[in-house]
C-alpha cells in the first residue's frame, strides 16, 4: 500500500470519529403486567373500548397494551444489541485509526534511518566504514572493521525488516477499520429499524389507552393489580417464601436503600434516573450507587450475573421476569420487590411472585 492511500485512510478515519461521538439514547426493556386469568372478579360486565371488531371488554384491552409493550421490549433488544456493536466498534476504529497514524510516522522514520545509512554509503564510495578499514594493513584495524562490517549489515537489516513489519501492521491495521467501520454503519441500520419499531409499538399502546375514560383507566389498574395479587397469592400459596430468610449483604443493603427512595417516580423508557427510570435502569442505578457496576440492560443481567436458586434469594438480588428477560426488579424481603412497571406507570412495590419469573441473578456474589 502507497503511502499516500494510508495518509488518506488513516484521515478519512480520524475525521470519522466526529460521528462516532454522536449520543444514542438507550432503552432497557418494558414490564408487561401478568396475563389477566379468567374468571377474575369484576370482570364481566367491564367497560369495553369501540375498536375495527367491535367493541372490546377492558381485559381484551389490556391484554392488547400489555402485547404491544412486550413487542416494543423485544424490538429494544435488538436495539440494545446493535448499539453494544456499534460503540464497540466505534472504540476499534478509535484505536485502529490511532495505529494508523502511529505507522505512518514510524515508516516515515525507518526510511529516514534506511536512507542515511544509503547516504552513507555512496560518500564512502559504495563501501561502509568497516569495509574500508578491512583493506587496511593493520590487523586490529582490520578487525575493527570486520566488528563494524557485520554491525551494520545486521543494522541495515534490521531496519530494512522492521520497515517491512510496519507496512504489513499499517494494511492490517486499514483492512480491519474498513471492516469495522462496514459493521458499525449496518449496526446503526438495525438500530434506526428497531428505534423505528419501538416507537410505534408505544405509540400504538399509549393512543390505545388515550381512548378509555378516565373511569375505565382507573379500572384498568385494578385489573392489573388483581392480576398481580392471584399471581401473588398463587406464589406464596406454593410455600416459596419458607426458605428465604438470607440477610442482604453491605452492598445489598445500600443498593436496596437506592432502589426503595426512588418509590414514587415515574417510568421513562431509557431513563436512568434522577428523575426517572425504566426497570434496568432503576437497578442498574442502584447497584452502581452501591459500588457494583451490573450490565445495563434485563437481558444483560440475566446473561453475565451469577444465577441464584430462589431459595437462596436475599434482598438486593434481581428478579428477572418472562421468557425473554424484558423485564426485571429487585428483591427487598419478606416475598416483595421494587421495580418500575411500564410507561405510564411510576416506580413502586410489588410481590415477587406477580409475575412470571424467569430467575434470580446476584450482582455482589
Amino acid at each position: 500500500m502507497n503511502r499516500r492511500h494510508s495518509a488518506a485512510a488513516a484521515i478519512t478515519l480520524v475525521c470519522a470519529l466526529a460521528v462516532l461521538a454522536a449520543p444514542v439514547q438507550a432503552f432497557a426493556a418494558p414490564a408487561p403486567p401478568a396475563p389477566e386469568q379468567p374468571g377474575m372478579p369484576g370482570v364481566s360486565g367491564a367497560p369495553g373500548v369501540s375498536g375495527a371488531s367491535g367493541k372490546k371488554s377492558l381485559e381484551e384491552v389490556r391484554a392488547e397494551i400489555d402485547d404491544l409493550y412486550r413487542e416494543a421490549g423485544a424490538a429494544t433488544d435488538a436495539y440494545l444489541l446493535a448499539e453494544e456493536r456499534a460503540e464497540k466498534q466505534s472504540g476499534e476504529i478509535v484505536k485502529l485509526a490511532q495505529a494508523i497514524v502511529e505507522g505512518q510516522a514510524k515508516i516515515a522514520e525507518l526510511k529516514s534511518r534506511a536512507g542515511a545509512q544509503a547516504r552513507e554509503q555512496y560518500r564512502n564510495a559504495g563501501l561502509p566504514p568497516g569495509a574500508q578499514l578491512m583493506l587496511s594493513g593493520d590487523p586490529q584495524l582490520f578487525l575493527d572493521g570486520v566488528t563494524r562490517a557485520r554491525q551494520g549489515q545486521q543494522a541495515a537489516k534490521g531496519v530494512l525488516g522492521e520497515l517491512n513489519r510496519t507496512q504489513e501492521d499499517l494494511k492490517t491495521y486499514t483492512q480491519d477499520a474498513s471492516t469495522n467501520w462496514t459493521k458499525l454503519e449496518a449496526n446503526r441500520v438495525k438500530q434506526a429499524k428497531a428505534k423505528k419499531k419501538i416507537n410505534a409499538q408505544i405509540a400504538a399502546a399509549k393512543k390505545l389507552e388515550s381512548r378509555l375514560e378516565k373511569k375505565e383507566r382507573a379500572r384498568l389498574l385494578e385489573l392489573e393489580q388483581q392480576a398481580e395479587y392471584k399471581s401473588q397469592t398463587a406464589w406464596l400459596s406454593s410455600g416459596a417464601l419458607k426458605e428465604i430468610n438470607r440477610e442482604a449483604s453491605a452492598s445489598g443493603k445500600e443498593a436496596v436503600a437506592y432502589a426503595t427512595a426512588q418509590i414514587g417516580k415515574p417510568y421513562g423508557w431509557g431513563d436512568e434516573g434522577p428523575k426517572s427510570y425504566d426497570c434496568s435502569g432503576l437497578t442498574s442505578q442502584a447497584w452502581a450507587a452501591a459500588g457494583h457496576p451490573i450490565p445495563r440492560t434485563s437481558q444483560e443481567q440475566w446473561r453475565q450475573l451469577p444465577h441464584i436458586a430462589i431459595k437462596d434469594m436475599r434482598p438486593g438480588d434481581l428478579i428477572i421476569y418472562f421468557g425473554d428477560a424484558t423485564h426485571v426488579g429487585m428483591y427487598i424481603g419478606d416475598g416483595a420487590i421494587v421495580h418500575a412497571p411500564r410507561p405510564g406507570r411510576n416506580i413502586t412495590l410489588a410481590g415477587a411472585g406477580s409475575m412470571e419469573i424467569l430467575g434470580v441473578v446476584r450482582p455482589d456474589k
